[in-house]
């Protein structure tokens, strides 16, 4: 089994804004390779993507290098200043110090819905698409018409949605993310993480039944084979503890066929990925 999202963090060495505000409280603390191994090992997965928290190639060049010395981490999606002319050197040279995997940048944030359109940032996504790394999408409902333009403009490029696009579970709504589900899903470049969803549900009174329409759909977009499971760990611990978001995995995906649930707990991650 392949965990294809997770992060590590210690807030005592770098500043991690968007942990700010109490209600993150419960997690602002170190979580470490230990931690991690700890709890893999309990769940019965053999490997995981690690995955950047803040726009730092600091921060990705420390997880390489911790990747490249702990086998449980198979690859490593990273952060690079997509904008910077020198882009393909950037990703060149991280490359050579660990197993990256991809890059990604917390497009959410961006104030600009279109962000992802900007002709630097099209450069810099070329670059990753012809250094042979994947694109991890964390956008939010608003984002995804855009990304759906960069998967057409680049179909080379291969794209991994994070958290599904962070549907509106708690809120009880569907649109417009159901229809941007459906587009990103025509375009076979793309794939999708089940990951993040207990966080978008409510984190105190959720259930697997909460989850499952949404779930369905990613699946009826993106079939299996371009579906991959992500923990979200130790961000899922606001809502779950890490064994109980894979549990709630193994819910979701009851509906699969016996090969069908290898593609979305192993092969899927593994191709995309291209983890050895």
């Amino acid at each position: 089994m392949i965990d294809a999202h997770h992060h590590l963090w210690d807030p005592a060495r770098r500043d991690y804004p968007w942990l700010a505000g109490a209600a993150l409280d419960p997690i602002r603390h170190p979580y470490t390779v230990d931690d991690l191994r700890a709890v893999t090992r309990a769940a019965g997965v053999h490997a995981t993507v690690l995955v950047q928290t803040v726009p730092d190639e600091g921060e990705t060049e420390e997880f390489l290098t911790t990747a490249a010395a702990e086998p449980v981490i198979a690859g490593v999606v990273g952060w690079v200043d997509l904008t910077a002319p020198d882009v393909a050197d950037r990703l060149a040279r991280l490359a050579s110090l660990g197993p990256l995997a991809g890059i990604r940048h917390q497009v959410e944030n961006e104030p600009d819905p279109g962000w992802l359109l900007r002709e630097d940032v099209l450069r810099g996504l070329t670059a990753v698409g012809s250094a042979g790394l994947v694109y991890d999408l964390l956008v939010a409902p608003a984002q995804v018409p855009a990304a759906v333009k960069v998967a057409e403009r680049l179909p080379e490029l291969k794209l991994v949605l994070d958290h599904a696009a962070k549907p509106p579970i708690a809120a009880g709504e569907w649109q417009p993310w159901a229809d941007g589900i459906t587009a990103l899903g025509e375009r076979e470049n793309v794939h999708c993480k089940l990951s993040g969803l207990v966080t978008e549900a409510d984190w105190a009174q959720w259930q697997v039944g909460h989850l499952l329409r949404y779930a369905d759909h990613v699946f009826e977009s993106f079939g299996a084979r371009r579906v991959m499971f992500g923990s979200d760990w130790p961000v899922c611990e606001l809502a779950a503890a890490y064994e109980v978001v894979l549990d709630a995995a193994v819910s979701l995906t009851g509906s699969l066929t016996d090969p069908e649930r290898l593609e979305v707990f192993e092969y899927s991650a593994k191709r995309v990925y291209e983890l050895s």
